[in-house]
């Protein structure tokens, strides 16, 4: 479809920081910004601090029918009804009717998804997911998201929460999660969070000499990739575990929905073949014969500053303006 000069505003809502960009249909971040999130102890304050931001480029864009809607990827968003339901890592509590309170104050179509799931819509308009119908996207951060496309459309399940993978349980009776409380899940272990944890017990439980041993509160997923690149036998051990906990994940997800490739993407990618050489081999060793050589493991081609922007503007171009979840006042 030709979208000519059509424009989309993408916003990626975090729980420090909010970024938004005003976007083409090429995928062409045209301008962009950011405001604090957590500054704003309740929901409508901020809504009004993002339309001030805003508000020069809907004036601009929005009289010559160029500004076609707003997308946003935001934790814990549900796609179906328009909300954000108990996102931990915010101040707004409860059930939020979001994508209605943002189409009212700026006067266009909203549409919202989990922030994950936008960086899956990014990845297939804009990145390496081109022309796939089905793939799984796999966030490595401060946590662990995912998207899961399967036949040319994002898995959002019943309920729209579908594709919470960061959160199933790979180490039974293991790690206990944080936030959630969960014992052994993905992202205790996948995470930059979790990389840390694992390089503590590994220097608590090993009599190895170490340069992460004098890293102290320096001790990042930074930090050990840094030193594992000085040969810190420690640190190289860390990403090695890491990448078989992910590898043994993975292999469970693709005998799940069978993808193409799944795509990895996060500031822990930036470990490279550190990480991704161990994830592949225990990937492709926990996996049924019928499944094996078949699946590839990829980066991302986005820029993970843009990728939400990006994933969260493709909302728009899907939109069908007369569905329900657009809760649009116009």
């Amino acid at each position: 479809m030709d979208y000519g000069n059509e424009l989309a505003i993408g916003i990626d809502i975090g729980g420090t920081n909010t970024k938004y960009g005003i976007v083409n249909h090429r995928g062409v971040i045209l301008q962009k910004g950011e405001l604090k999130t957590d500054i704003y102890e309740k929901v409508e304050p901020f809504i009004d601090a993002l339309y001030e931001k805003l508000a020069p480029i809907v004036d601009l864009n929005s009289g010559e029918g160029a500004l076609k809607g707003i997308g946003i990827g935001a934790p814990n968003a549900n796609y179906y009804n328009g909300t954000i339901e108990h996102a931990p890592n915010l101040n707004w509590k409860g059930v939020i009717p979001f994508a209605r309170m943002v189409s009212e104050r700026f006067g266009l179509p909203c549409s919202i998804t989990n922030d994950a799931n936008a960086a899956a819509v990014g990845e297939m308009s804009y990145g390496a997911a081109r022309g796939m119908k089905n793939f799984i996207m796999i966030t490595l951060g401060t946590g662990v998201g995912s998207g899961i496309v399967a036949n040319g459309q994002l898995i959002y399940g019943e309920d729209g929460f579908a594709g919470e993978l960061g959160h199933t349980i790979v180490r039974y009776g293991g790690r206990k999660h944080p936030s959630t409380g969960l014992l052994g899940s993905l992202e205790a272990y996948a995470s930059a969070t979790g990389i840390v944890v694992t390089a503590k017990e590994m220097i608590r439980d090993s009599a190895e000499p170490s340069l992460l041993r004098d890293l102290n509160d320096e001790l990042t997923s930074k930090t050990i990739f840094e030193s594992a690149l000085k040969g810190d036998k420690l640190a190289r051990e860390v990403f090695r575990f890491t990448g078989q906990v992910l590898g043994e994940a993975l292999a469970n997800f693709v005998m799940f929905s069978s993808p193409e490739a799944i795509i990895l993407f996060g500031g822990v990618i930036k470990a490279g073949d550190l990480l991704l050489e161990p994830t592949k081999q225990y990937m492709e060793k926990n996996l049924l014969p019928v499944f094996q050589n078949k699946v590839k493991i990829i980066f991302s081609e986005l820029e993970e500053a843009d990728a939400a922007i990006l994933g969260a503007s493709a909302l728009v171009w899907e939109m069908k303006y007369e569905d329900s979840r657009f809760r649009s006042s116009l």
